[in-house]
């Protein structure tokens, strides 16, 4: 909340919201009693009924009680009320009038007997005019002038839509750059937005401009929020943040307005960090939406580039901004003046796993002997809220077996159910499906041993997790930047390495290898049309994709060739699927006794770590993964 809205909230000239509520509370109860008192007064419920020919009889018998002050009425819906004597008691009644009998004859026999009888409508009707017309009037008008006060009290928040919702920043723990790890070269690069912001002097007095904005981009959990705050925690500047998708709102020039607020809020409270999060919402290349060029979202991006045109660097105000879809933002917004400077936030290598690992570690009860360097090398390809989410999962699984620390085996199962999902220990398999998923298993695994760029083995196993009935590991020794040909042609022949074996044992195919087929006809498509690994079809990429930027999402592919390059392409992916099918037949052929005994232990452990299965098959390994053991 800011320091404006605490005032008007405790602003003495302001009526009190609790007051205005009682008060309000007391005129409508009052309303509400003296209508029940009306109805209550009118609509007696009479103790005795009675039909209408017991009635004639006491008109014709002079049995009715009545005087000028209480006459006998007849209401309009057909109801007669009065009194009458029996004995030395006076009792009230209720008639219905039958719509068979004719009023008029009634009517002549009460002047006749000299019957003093009114209609309702001869009533006063102040009472009934005060109630059903005055009163409700009242009430609205009432409501809607203490409405209109509330919004005041509140600092008239109804009308405040076109305001920021940017939030400030406060927290009890300052963040800092001690508090990220894995991007050392983002953090370097930033420096500069920090020695600014502490000493904007510094760069003014020799002509120097800092950048008006900063934009990190980098995939999604790779920490470009918690970079931005470390950065206004290291500088020890406000740090106001908000989304993207904050901006735009279904009323017209909201999205504007909200932008100016922004940037009136930094200059008010400057020296301070604008932080503006998934900036694709809004930012987006103009003339590639359903709107054309005058939708809301295109409206508040024009004004967020005429904000930044107009932005003094001198004012110790920094944008900065985070997304991680760079390829669809305006050139407009890119160009110098603007974003000047975009950091990339990507993936942590080894040493920044580790590193994040001791971040996220500190407040957990771990193993003396947990080794941090397993667990980095174990986890190629996680971002730090990977790493962090890894971390509370093997919290998770100790605290649920009772255990006062998170041991290796934790993470070890913490890291599968991350990568791959819960394993379903309790389904059960029938016999025959096991045995054929161990021997799937077991064909993926032999062929690993025997290929020259497989990476290293990790563990097998045949407990399903996720949709996989089965999994063989492997963790690369590196992280890798680039595959070679071999190297994929070899992954391609692992993956037919579980058909194959099912081929050769059983005689038969089944439909368990179909993630297989799937990923390597993916990766074979990949090498012919876009790798340019194929010596028939050369360094040429096929298939444009067409990305409409406006969905974001890559939904189809143009076909720039012709029939007669189709037909070539589909030869050549068939061609490296068949080739590498073909050698892991033959592989696993020549090593059919190994083949057996490994998928006859896996049949009776169910998991099999590298150090079982080399010993196991008696073979020297070439490489031995540096996983979680």
């Amino acid at each position: 909340m800011s320091d404006n809205q605490n005032n008007k909230k405790n602003d003495p000239k302001l009526p009190p919201a609790g007051g205005s509520n009682r008060f309000l509370l007391i005129l409508l109860a009052t309303g509400a009693v003296i209508s029940l008192l009306y109805f209550i007064n009118q609509l007696q419920v009479y103790s005795t009924s009675i039909n209408y020919d017991h009635f004639l009889m006491l008109v014709k018998e002079d049995k009715l009680y009545y005087t000028k002050d209480k006459p006998l009425l007849i209401f309009e819906n057909g109801k007669i009320k009065g009194s009458y004597k029996e004995g030395r008691e006076t009792k009230d009644f209720e008639t219905t009038f039958p719509h068979l009998f004719d009023a008029g004859d009634l009517y002549n026999l009460l002047k006749e007997k000299g019957v003093i009888f009114r209609g309702a409508q001869e009533q006063s009707p102040f009472i009934s005019l005060f109630i059903f017309n005055v009163l409700p009037i009242a009430v609205l008008i009432f409501i809607i002038w203490f409405m209109f006060r509330q919004f005041q009290g509140a600092g008239n928040k109804a009308f405040l839509f076109g305001k920021s919702k940017a939030r400030k920043f406060e927290s009890k723990v300052k963040v800092t750059f001690n508090d990220v790890a894995g991007i050392d070269e983002a953090k370097e690069e930033l420096k500069e937005v920090i020695e600014f912001l502490k000493d904007p002097k510094k760069f003014t007095r020799i002509g120097a401009k800092i950048p008006k904005g900063v934009l990190l981009v980098g995939p999604p959990g790779t920490g470009k929020t918690l970079l931005a705050r470390a950065v206004a925690g290291e500088a020890d500047v406000s740090f106001y943040f908000m989304s993207g998708s904050d901006f735009v709102e279904m009323f017209v020039g909201v999205g504007a307005s909200r932008v100016r607020d922004l940037f009136d809020t930094g200059r008010k409270n400057a020296p301070c960090i604008l932080f503006i999060d998934e900036l694709d919402a809004v930012g987006r290349t103009r003339g590639a939406g359903y709107g054309g060029g005058h939708d809301e979202r295109e409206q508040t991006l024009n004004q967020l580039l005429v904000e930044m045109d107009g932005f003094d660097p001198t004012l110790g105000v920094i944008l900065i901004s985070a997304t991680n879809r760079p390829d669809v933002l305006d050139p407009a917004l890119l160009r110098p003046g603007r974003f000047d400077r975009q950091v990339v936030v990507d993936f942590p290598d080894v040493k920044g796993r580790e590193e994040i690992l001791k971040i996220h570690i500190k407040k957990v009860n771990i193993a003396s002997n947990l080794d941090f360097t397993k667990i980095a090398r174990a986890t190629p390809g996680f971002t730090g809220a990977d790493i962090a989410n890894m971390i509370n999962e093997a919290a998770l699984l100790a605290a649920r077996l009772n255990k006062s620390e998170v041991t290796m085996a934790d993470f070890e199962e913490a890291r599968d159910k991350v990568l791959m999902g819960v394993a379903r220990k309790s389904k059960i398999i029938p016999e025959n499906v096991k045995i054929i998923t161990a021997y799937h298993e077991a064909g993926h695994t032999i062929i690993n041993l025997f290929v020259e760029n497989a990476d290293p083995l990790h563990k097998v196993t045949i407990i399903p997790r996720g949709m996989a009935l089965g999994l063989t590991s492997m963790l690369p020794e590196n992280d890798i930047m680039l595959h070679t040909k071999d190297k994929i042609l070899d992954r391609i022949c692992i993956m037919m390495g579980g058909r194959a074996a099912e081929e050769i044992i059983f005689k038969e195919i089944d439909t368990g290898a179909a993630n297989d087929i799937s990923k390597s006809t993916e990766l074979a498509r990949k090498m012919v049309t876009q790798w340019g690994m194929s010596e028939k079809l050369g360094f040429i990429t096929y298939g444009q994709k067409d990305e409409p930027i406006f969905i974001g999402k890559e939904i189809a592919t143009h076909k720039d060739y012709s029939e007669k390059t189709a037909e070539l392409i589909d030869l050549e992916i068939k061609n490296i699927i068949d080739t590498q099918y073909k050698r892991a037949i033959k592989i696993i052929t020549e090593n059919k006794t190994k083949l057996i005994k490994l998928a006859d232990l896996l049949f009776e452990k169910e998991t099999l770590d590298s150090e079982e299965i080399f010993k196991l098959l008696k073979i020297k390994p070439k490489r031995i993964a540096e996983g979680i053991k």
